[in-house]
């Protein structure tokens, strides 16, 4: 806020001239971001690079204490900003000194550091922190899992607010290192490659670094016992996988499933193009929840995916997101079609190289599956609303829609997006109507009709995903082989009832 200067002195005049430009014309950094689902999420007025997260988790009693320190730039002249915590928060310094700091609603954390910051400068935040996370409720939930060893991060939209401090959007990705120390015997699991372990008095400490651009929400980190296997690939990436040692009867159905994760990751590399990080793996913690999340380069798997035997179609769900919702994110969180939509047709690609049903008797029988009353054709995929936002239509509509472009400009454009979208958005953000403006732009057709009737209509279509091949299009009513396992993945992600 600008002040008048209301004392006619000479001196007072040399005062006001004295201070730095962006003093008086620094300004509050947006509480939110601007997403339109959710506006408190993320914040205004900076940048994230890069996140240190030193941390100390005690499994017996939930209890962790951190240290976040956070690389950012203005991007405005700023002086006040927020970050997005739950935790209870001990000390706060930017640059170097004390700032001040408070909490407002249920994730906002204030800081006012001790002079404004200048547009485009670098800054280092650092916030020291403790609290139980289980105990914490936002909206009535915890993302915080507990487990009888420990405790996983692992939520969708939101799960950084419990275990570090954060800008918590896609549209703000940075680079990670998270280093953890568990007492000796339990290990802490989390994203990218381990670049190192020490032990000494009693606790050990594991370091990992995610060295691509990472959403908050892709963050992971899940403190237990474990029993872990490690590979690498023909082109030498590093394989990490982690289970419970507890799993039970699921062990070895989530093993078979999961220890499958490279041939996975290079068969999706033919449909999507080369993999966009430097390490691949999965978890497979003792939770009691029935999703899964594609947490960056080491997805989340509930023990229940795997109830009914291994279940590689979860594997492929959650590796197709590596390249749709992980290194090309959502710019609004109703964009999410461009994440599920995708991921469930990779499934469907799985199932038809498999000889399980092909995505065209996928398409038909999701299609015979609903009729025209059902409200499953009431949500819109492109735009479904927050209440609705992993709604089951999100993910079999969504992908018949895939299917009906698939038929409409055939083979040899649709696989040459499915490739060129990662790769010309790699490790940035895209929305439903981009997506549809590079498809025509590929293709060279109009496709605003198909894109209207699959995604952004609130009724079943006249007619099923037609055929560009001339094939007719009567609709396969039989369950082709495959529906159960990819049908396991209905509750892919842990976003609980608003």
């Amino acid at each position: 806020m600008r002040h008048r200067l209301t004392v006619p002195s000479v001196a007072a005049a040399c005062l006001l001239l004295a201070v730095p430009a962006s003093a008086a014309d620094a300004t509050p950094g947006a509480p939110g971001i601007g997403d339109s689902y959710y506006p408190s999420y993320g914040n205004g007025g900076y940048d994230v690079s890069h996140y240190d997260l030193r941390l100390k988790y005690r499994p017996a009693t939930d209890r962790l204490e951190g240290t976040a320190t956070i690389l950012a730039t203005a991007t405005q002249d700023l002086s006040r900003f927020n970050l997005d915590f739950a935790l209870e928060v001990s000390e706060v310094l930017v640059g170097g000194r004390k700032a001040e700091f408070a909490t407002s609603g249920d994730h906002e954390l204030e800081i006012t550091p001790a002079a404004p910051l200048d547009s485009g400068r670098p800054f280092t935040v650092v916030v020291r922190y403790r609290g139980t996370p289980s105990k914490v409720r936002v909206n009535g939930f915890t993302a915080w899992l507990r487990t009888p060893d420990g405790g996983v991060a692992a939520n969708e939209p939101e799960a950084a607010w419990w275990w570090f401090p954060s800008n918590d959007h896609p549209l703000d990705k940075a680079t990670y290192d998270v280093s953890v120390a568990v007492p000796d015997g339990s290990q802490a699991i989390s994203n990218g490659t381990l670049r190192s372990t020490s032990s000494r008095l009693g606790w050990t400490r594991y370091t990992w670094r995610s060295s691509r651009p990472q959403a908050t929400y892709l963050a992971t980190l899940a403190v237990g016992r474990f029993d872990l296997t490690t590979d690498t690939t023909a082109s030498g990436l590093p394989v990490v996988n982690a289970y419970s040692k507890d799993l039970g009867d699921n062990a070895g159905a989530a093993r078979a499933s999961v220890e499958r994760t490279a041939e996975v990751a290079g068969w999706l590399s033919g449909v999507f193009g080369p993999y966009p990080f430097d390490a691949l793996g999965g978890y497979v913690p003792n939770v009691p929840t029935g999703y899964a999340l594609e947490t960056q380069t080491r997805p989340f798997y509930s023990p229940r995916q795997f109830g009914g035997g291994s279940n590689v179609s979860v594997v492929v769900h959650e590796l197709a997101h590596q390249w749709y919702g992980d290194s090309v994110s959502v710019k609004d969180w109703r964009d999410i079609w461009v994440n599920e939509g995708f991921a469930r047709y990779a499934q469907w690609l799985w199932s038809e190289k498999e000889g399980d049903g092909t995505a065209q008797e996928l398409a038909d029988y999701v299609y015979a599956q609903h009729p025209a009353e059902d409200a499953f054709w009431t949500v819109k995929p492109g735009d479904p609303g927050p209440q609705n936002q992993f709604h089951a239509a999100v993910y079999d509509r969504g992908a018949i829609a895939l299917q009906a472009l698939r038929n409409e400009i055939g083979d040899e454009d649709f696989f040459a997006i499915l490739k060129g979208w990662p790769t010309e958005r790699r490790y940035g953000n895209g929305s439903v109507r981009d997506f549809e403006a590079y498809a025509e732009k590929v293709s060279g057709r109009p496709l605003g009709a198909v894109f209207d009737t699959w995604l952004f209509t609130a009724s079943k279509p006249a007619a099923p995903a037609a055929r560009a091949t001339g094939v007719g299009t009567k609709v396969t009513a039989a369950r082709p082989k495959s529906w159960r396992a990819i049908h396991a993945t209905d509750t892919v992600h842990g976003h609980p009832a608003r």
